[in-house]
């Protein structure tokens, strides 16, 4: 029988959640590497025993960590991530001789057919590239030489690239997004990139219409539809039907269209979800009400799924990375909180049950489909 790995990054470690097909029982292991903030962990689509995960320590500094064995053991590899193939050597974004803080990885994308390859996204808002399964890191320097680089700002998190979507029908074309700059396409492996922020709209910079400067918290795609793309702004839920040359609202009926994480249903690539917080000064449900919000029809109509979920009383935050789906035939959606619960539905949101609860507070959540 199929089942799952549940893949849990947290401020105090990171955490492996497994059970069969039916998802009723879970063996907990971790933390693995107790006291490190894990910001992602993510395994290969190519590979089932391959994961790769980011470890970020402001003493030690940033390290990503490899498993061949689907978690089991883990070691590090290459922490040194080169600019044009040069260790230590960085421009900024006019191409004049600039310092550029590396924090850390924000996020892991590994490609879709060879487990060696993966894109990593940092911060300050770069975008890095290995194809030898992690011992060496190279940056893919058209993104920070784009000519709108001087008006990208840090949003409340740090300048952080936060997303990376890989087109399966278009191994040329990726989409990645940062806050607070936005959203941008390359077409030709990441040579060059284009914004892609038509028909956003965010009142708090000076121009509402800018091109770049817009705070983009998450992007979602269904495989199957690669063109069509869905986005949790700071404030507003977008659409693409046109792999992002332009966006409209679907916030449509939300409490709340400020949030984190958006996702799409595994089988279903209208069916999305959120998790509207208050605002952006209050990360918490509206109401204190945990509730995430399905839409069957691609946005504007959303409906609120609360069976299993704390409905008084609830101050957690769910963050952008935070929300996955498993590809099961009764499609698996999970979440962590803030508040170290992690919750699944075995059926597509209707009802909900916590994995696990007391973790530290949870940065990220990936989920695999095991064979």
């Amino acid at each position: 029988m199929s089942g799952v790995r549940v893949l849990v990054g947290t401020r105090k470690g990171a955490f492996i959640l497994s059970a069969d097909g039916k998802r009723e029982r879970w063996e907990v292991t971790g933390p693995h590497f107790g006291g490190w903030e894990m910001y992602h962990l993510k395994g290969s689509p190519a590979d089932p025993n391959r994961l790769y995960a980011s470890q970020s320590s402001g003493w030690f500094g940033q390290q990503i960590q490899r498993s061949n064995d689907g978690g089991k053991s883990w070691e590090p590899v290459g922490n040194t991530f080169a600019y044009e193939g040069v260790p230590g050597t960085h421009q900024w974004y006019d191409g004049t001789p600039h310092p550029w803080e590396f924090k850390r990885v924000w996020h892991l994308e590994p490609s879709l057919d060879d487990p060696d390859t993966v894109y990593a996204g940092a911060e300050d808002a770069a975008l890095f590239r290995t194809t030898d399964g992690g011992t060496t890191w190279h940056e893919l320097a058209g993104l920070r030489e784009h000519n709108t680089g001087s008006q990208w700002q840090p949003g409340a998190g740090g300048m952080c690239l936060h997303t990376i979507v890989l087109d399966p029908s278009d191994p040329k074309r990726m989409y990645i997004a940062i806050s607070a700059a936005g959203a941008f396409r390359t077409d030709d492996g990441g040579k060059t990139w284009r914004p892609i922020n038509r028909g956003l709209k965010s009142e708090y910079i000076p121009d509402p219409d800018a091109e770049v400067g817009h705070c983009v918290h998450r992007i979602a795609m269904h495989p199957s539809r690669p063109g069509v793309l869905f986005m949790q702004k700071h404030w507003d839920i977008m659409r693409t039907d046109n792999a992002g040359d332009s966006w409209s609202e679907v916030s449509g009926n939300l409490p709340s269209d400020f949030g984190f994480p958006v996702d799409v249903h595994a089988h279903e690539p209208d069916t999305v979800y959120v998790v509207p917080i208050k605002s952006d000064s209050e990360h918490y449900p509206p109401e204190g009400k945990l509730r995430v919000y399905r839409s069957r029809s691609g946005g504007n109509e959303w409906e609120a799924l609360t069976n299993g979920l704390p409905q008084r009383d609830c101050y957690v935050n769910i963050l952008r990375d935070a929300m996955a789906v498993d590809q099961l035939d009764s499609c698996g959606v999970y979440f962590g909180t803030t508040g170290g619960q992690v919750y699944m539905s075995a059926d597509a949101g209707d009802h909900w049950t916590p994995i696990v609860r007391d973790l530290p507070a949870v940065l990220s959540v990936e989920v695999q489909t095991l064979p």
